[in-house]
């Protein structure tokens, strides 16, 4: 994808929400046309909305004045800020539930021209400050920030909606402040599957980010049509799972530079829903020029060192792809990861190689094009993903524009060359597409191209864009969509799966342009109806969203089988015993005393990785012995 892809996933995800906990939230009537309930709203017209604002700096003066007002009397006045960033701040985390939905609404007006931004701020179970940018606008006027969904995990703290503005100098004004609870949409039961009138085919899912979670209505969307498959949308991308203080404090300790810490803390909250609900997970992605920090590839680790040499970034590389599947297989060893991106948009459009450099500095550079000179460093990436990849996790090369015929070829070139090898399993075709290009006959054709090299062949983040809104508009999308998908069905005994990115209009990446299946109200568009039409429809089951909790519990019942491995005690050893082990090692879940007896199945007087993997064994039905016989 491209860089567009992670600024306007940004904007629209907001900030990082966790599980379905559940809550009392109001659902939203279209009879009545009732709305969710207001939690709090000011107009500042006295000291109450004053008092629950801070300022983020030491220098801002926040104080109610008439200087400037949107209605009424009094507005929020933000003076002498010396940072752009300075501004007026609302607690969320002790007012608000986590993994619950609110809409904030507010205006504000910079004393003169200026980009004002509606911000969020949270600190991670690692103890790192996270900030996200929510939405920003230019004026000089009042801007109008309208029911703009927030949410956070229940794993973060100190979370802080704010507002700033770009030059540091100007004075800003707040007004009309609110927060309520999101409306919770039934969606409609009453239509086929999609996820089960393509399981013949092939897998059928979306992706998510953690901020998706938090939306009932979005969710039983996804539980609904898209529960084959999920792909975290951002969180397991290199800028969320290198740990920059980790590796340097690594290195200080050991002086080691080659060998980059990693953390799966940002995609938790899909990873745990994932295997909570049994749903097959891609990987997405490892090497790729965009969001990687620049520090992965300087001595030191330092933002400002030295570019490495080929070697040593041969040894990061490899250490880096080595610990990520390390944490995957400890933390999450019953997720299904089927797939996994392994290099992410290495050619251009002309089928070379991207140019060397930064592409933080530059837009489209590359940081690996730039140590290594070429695009020589795919084969190492792809070699060492299937060194240490889960057995059963399938790798692939994903692009997008895919369907170009200079960047088919060169895609084609590389990927027969891994394959006589046996490094790559597959290629990815993102399929980002548009209602008047490219034809449905030019991506089939790539299709045809790409399953011609025996590979397998994924599409992995389909949307297709349209500029008109109207009926026809629609409609036109609607024939796109149902004619790429009828070529996918063409080649599916080529094509494991196909991947939508993102679920509703709204949520979007592409927003604007009104990419998906699904309209901002949660409603079938005539797309959907165009790629279920003329397949045979699965009788339907009613379904509710699976609630999913990540709050630690004690198991205190003692063992009455005997049975080594036999966590849940239901005198069987399954996968759910797996589960609730790694929950254990990991520390979600904290078992009792009596059960850790029975869940040291190496009989080695400790209970660790080892019967992990042991345990893991077994459930798998390889010929491994539980319990004192070892």
């Amino acid at each position: 994808m491209k860089k567009s892809k992670k600024i306007l996933t940004g904007a629209i995800s907001l900030v990082l929400v966790c599980s379905l906990a559940s809550a009392s939230v109001p659902v939203f009537s279209a009879e009545t046309g009732t709305d969710s309930g207001v939690i709090f709203a000011t107009g500042f017209e006295d000291s109450e909305g004053l008092d629950l604002f801070s300022g983020r700096g030491e220098t801002e003066v926040l104080e109610i004045s008439d200087e400037a007002v949107r209605t009424g009397d009094k507005a929020l006045c933000i003076s002498e800020r010396s940072e752009s960033w300075n501004g007026p701040q609302f607690r969320l985390d002790d007012k608000c539930e986590a993994g619950v939905e609110y809409m904030v609404s507010a205006s504000v007006k910079p004393e003169w021209y200026a980009n004002v931004s509606l911000s969020m701020q949270f600190t991670d179970s690692e103890g790192t400050i996270h900030y996200s940018n929510v939405r920003s606008v230019q004026g000089d006027s009042w801007i109008d920030f309208k029911d703009v969904k927030v949410s956070f995990t229940n794993d973060v703290t100190d979370v802080y909606l704010y507002f700033e503005a770009s030059d540091a100098g100007v004075k800003m004004y707040l007004d009309d402040f609110e927060l309520k609870t999101a409306p919770v949409i039934p969606i409609e039961q009453d239509i086929p599957s999609l996820n089960k009138v393509y399981s013949k085919y092939f897998k059928v899912g979306t992706a998510l980010t953690p901020s998706d979670l938090s939306s009932k209505s979005f969710m039983d969307l996804v539980d609904k049509h898209f529960s084959g498959s999920v792909t975290v949308g951002n969180e397991l991308k290199p800028d969320y799972v290198l740990n920059k203080a980790a590796t340097q404090e690594y290195v200080k300790e050991t002086g080691d530079d080659t060998n980059p810490q990693v953390s799966l803390s940002a995609a938790k909250s899909v990873l745990d829903y994932c295997r909570d609900n049994n749903i097959p997970v891609r990987g997405h992605c490892l090497v790729w020029h965009s969001q990687t920090p620049d520090w992965f590839f300087k001595e030191n680790f330092s933002d400002d060192g030295d570019w490495v040499s080929e070697d040593k970034m041969i040894d990061r590389m490899e250490n880096y792809i080595k610990n990520v599947f390390e944490v995957v297989e400890k933390e999450y060893p019953t997720i299904d990861f089927y797939a996994w991106d392994v290099v992410n948009e290495a050619f251009t459009d002309d089928g070379k190689p991207r140019t060397a450099g930064s592409n933080n500095e530059s837009s489209g550079s590359s940081a690996w094009v730039k140590v290594f000179g070429d695009n020589s460093f795919i084969e190492y990436a792809f070699k060492f993903a299937k060194k240490y990849a889960p057995e059963n996790c399938k790798l692939y090369y994903n692009d997008y524009n895919e369907y170009m015929t200079q960047k088919m070829e060169a895609v084609c070139k590389m990927a027969a060359d891994l394959k006589e090898k046996g490094y790559i399993d597959g290629i990815g075709m993102q399929a980002h597409l548009d209602v008047g290009f490219p034809s449905a006959a030019q991506f089939e054709n790539a299709l045809k191209t790409y399953t011609e090299t025996g590979l397998d062949v994924q599409i992995t983040e389909l949307d297709i864009t349209t500029s008109d809104t109207s009926e026809a508009g629609f409609k036109k999308q609607a024939q796109v969509y149902s004619d790429i998908m009828d070529a996918a069905v063409k080649y599916a005994d080529k094509v494991s799966a196909v991947v939508l990115w993102g679920v509703t209009d709204e949520n979007s990446w592409r927003a604007t342009q009104y990419p998906l299946l699904f309209d901002k109200d949660f409603k079938a568009k005539p797309a959907f109806y165009s790629v279920v039409d003329g397949l045979e429809v699965p009788p339907e089951e009613t379904t509710t969203t699976p609630v999913t909790t990540t709050t630690p519990v004690t198991t205190t019942v003692v063992n009455p089988t005997g049975l080594y491995g036999d966590l849940d005690l239901n005198g069987v050893v399954e996968m759910t015993d797996l589960t609730l082990l790694s929950q254990h090692l990991i520390g979600d879940i904290k078992l009792d005393s009596e059960i850790l007896k029975y869940a040291d199945v190496t009989y080695d007087n400790d209970v660790n990785l080892s019967d992990l993997s042991h345990l893991k064994q077994y459930v798998l039905k390889e010929k491994v012995i539980l319990g004192p016989q070892n």
